[in-house]
């Protein structure tokens, strides 16, 4: 039997990281594009997600360290249960895509540490730097990623709980057993 700690980590570590990837992309980076200096723009944005990286880091690793726990602890539904393997692995999928985009992020934003002209932390303008302005526009893609991935983890660890009632339980196990 799951332990509530175990669960409460998991959804922890789960509503730090999407809350954070997306109050980062609308808030952190937004913000940035509104500083006067149109060179400070970029390094405030790289200010404040390298300020986060550590709280996202550990957020991440709880979420995955809870959630291989709670796998771990509910195989014999994974098994037994008509639909509990499809969801859960469904969530395993969009865990690792999340985790790699959040990687990829953090690898693109490690270019972006000086002082260059830009009209946003995501947006170049025409006189930033070829590759600062090559990296913004993969950022500017990919620091969407993780918070929609995300929402669909969300979704899919919702789904998890509602195959955990003891309807749901009944149901899915007779499906497995059933003949056709």
């Amino acid at each position: 039997m799951t332990s509530p700690l175990t669960r409460s980590l998991n959804d922890l570590g789960l509503a730090a990281w999407f809350g954070g990837s997306l109050m980062g992309a609308v808030g952190l980076n937004g913000a940035a594009a509104q500083a006067e200096d149109p060179t400070e723009r970029v390094r405030l944005a790289t200010i404040g997600w390298h300020r986060w990286m550590p709280v996202q880091t550990l957020a991440m690793g709880t979420h995955v360290a809870a959630g291989a726990v709670l796998f771990a602890d509910n195989t014999g539904r994974v098994v037994a249960q008509s639909g509990v393997g499809r969801t859960a692995g469904l969530k395993t999928i969009l865990t690792g895509v999340a985790v790699a985009s959040t990687a990829y992020a953090g690898l693109l934003g490690r270019g972006l540490r000086r002082k260059v002209r830009a009209a946003g932390a995501t947006e170049p303008s025409g006189d930033t730097p070829p590759e600062v302005a090559r990296r913004q526009r993969r950022l500017r893609r990919v620091q969407w990623v993780t918070p929609l991935v995300l929402a669909g983890v969300i979704v899919a660890d919702a789904q998890l709980g509602e195959q955990q009632r003891p309807a749901a339980i009944a149901s899915g196990v007779l499906d497995r057993v059933r003949p056709g």
